[in-house]
Order: C-alpha cells, then sequence, then structure tokens
C-alpha cells in the first residue's frame, strides 16, 4: 500500500513488536470484516465477492474462499512480473492464512449481531469500518509483509507506470463486477453490494488519514518536552 514510510509512523524496531502489531492489525481488520457483514447494508468488493461465493457453495467458509483469492492473487502476481518474484514473495501466504482463519473466527464471533432499524446498522457500517481501518493502519505501521492481493495490485503498477490509486480503483471494480455476475448467474441477483459498499469505499482510506494525523501529532507532543528540555 503506497503510504509515505517517512512520514515517522512506521516502525522499522523490534521484530518481535513489530509482529505482534501486525497480528493485532490483522485481528482488528478481520474483526471490523465481521461487524460490516452483520450491518448487512453492503460490503467491500473484495468481501462482496468473497461471501457471494460462500452462498454458492456453502459448505466452504469465507475465509477459506478468502485464501483461495489470495493464492490467485500471487499466482497472477508471479505471471505479471515472474522475473521480479522471489520466494520472499511465498510469504505473503502466511499472513494470509492468519487474516482467513481470523475472518472466520471473527464471523462467528459476531454471528449474534442483528440490527433491525437502518439507523443502527448503518452506525455499525460506520464503527467497522473504523475498526477495520485501524486494523489496516496497524499492518502498515507493522511494515513486515504484503498481502498477495497488495502484491499484485503493487506488481501492476510496476509493470504499467499508471498511478496506484487508479489500478486499485479498477481492481476493485473488477471484483465488484465479478461479484454481481457470479450473484446474478447462480443467485438470480447480486448479494452484500449496497449504498454501504460506498460508504466502505469512502470511509477506509478517511479513517486511515486521520490515524496517520492522530499518531504524528502524538508523536509531536512526545518530543515537544525533550526538545524543550534540551
Amino acid at each position: 500500500m503506497p503510504y509515505d514510510k517517512d512520514a515517522g509512523v512506521v516502525d522499522n524496531g523490534n521484530a518481535v513488536r513489530r509482529w505482534i502489531t501486525y497480528i493485532v492489525g490483522i485481528y482488528l481488520l478481520t474483526l471490523g470484516l465481521g461487524l460490516a457483514i452483520r450491518a448487512g447494508i453492503g460490503i467491500s468488493p473484495q468481501s462482496s465477492l468473497t461471501r457471494t461465493m460462500t452462498l454458492v457453495l456453502p459448505p466452504l467458509s469465507q475465509g477459506t474462499f478468502n485464501l483461495m483469492l489470495e493464492v490467485l492473487m500471487l499466482i497472477l502476481t508471479f505471471l505479471v512480473l515472474p522475473r521480479a518474484f522471489t520466494l520472499q514473495n511465498l510469504f505473503s501466504l502466511v499472513p494470509a492464512l492468519i487474516l482467513a482463519a481470523l475472518l472466520d473466527f471473527n464471523l462467528m464471533a459476531t454471528k449474534w449481531i442483528s440490527l433491525a432499524p437502518y439507523a443502527a446498522n448503518l452506525a455499525l457500517l460506520f464503527l467497522a469500518d473504523a475498526m477495520l481501518a485501524f486494523g489496516l493502519f496497524l499492518m502498515i505501521r507493522a511494515n513486515l509483509v504484503l498481502m498477495p492481493i497488495d502484491l499484485f495490485v503493487n506488481t501492476l503498477q510496476k509493470k504499467t507506470g499508471r498511478k496506484w490509486g487508479n489500478i486499485k480503483t479498477v481492481f476493485d471494480c473488477t471484483l465488484l463486477a465479478i461479484s454481481a455476475g457470479i450473484g446474478l448467474i447462480f443467485l438470480g441477483g447480486p448479494h452484500f453490494i449496497r449504498e454501504g459498499t460506498i460508504i466502505n469505499a469512502v470511509l477506509v482510506g478517511q479513517y486511515i488519514k486521520l490515524y496517520f494525523f492522530l499518531y504524528r501529532k502524538f508523536q509531536a507532543r512526545k518530543l515537544k518536552p525533550v526538545e524543550s528540555a534540551t
């Protein structure tokens, strides 16, 4: 993900601390996904595709489909730039496995949530996106391994030279179109694509920007007493 690594947010210190931060980030990300699904008013393009597949092939969990999608992205990464592909890229499957397991766990943990009023579901979605974004923020801060999907988007950016944001937008729209197509063919109509999908697309990025801003302000306040003392 193309965030400024010189912004004072990324942690390049103790590896154990960074891995703890990274796994906590994955947990919060999957909890946010679970809550967004329970809100029932639309989810992100990637989640809508994997969630739709659970209706087409019910025996398999969403975590399983998410892992399958990540493996496919890793294969496509190799096909796009085979010479740039290294054994280290295979390591991206480790966080993908962790994410798949935690996603299924959090979907089970949030299964009891069912809100009737629309306003309550909207509020839940806002909370879910805030949590999801904070999970992403922690993963960015840990500065460890890219998920295969992000690795694929980065590889496309290197191959084409286009702006990362534009490639990510096209990629998300492609997943959305595939999700809608599968829904139409197998389920009689698109599922999980609603106003919440647009809200998610807007809010998550804004939340991450907010967390970056707040973290920098917090760091600046910590440094002020040291500077004044000297």
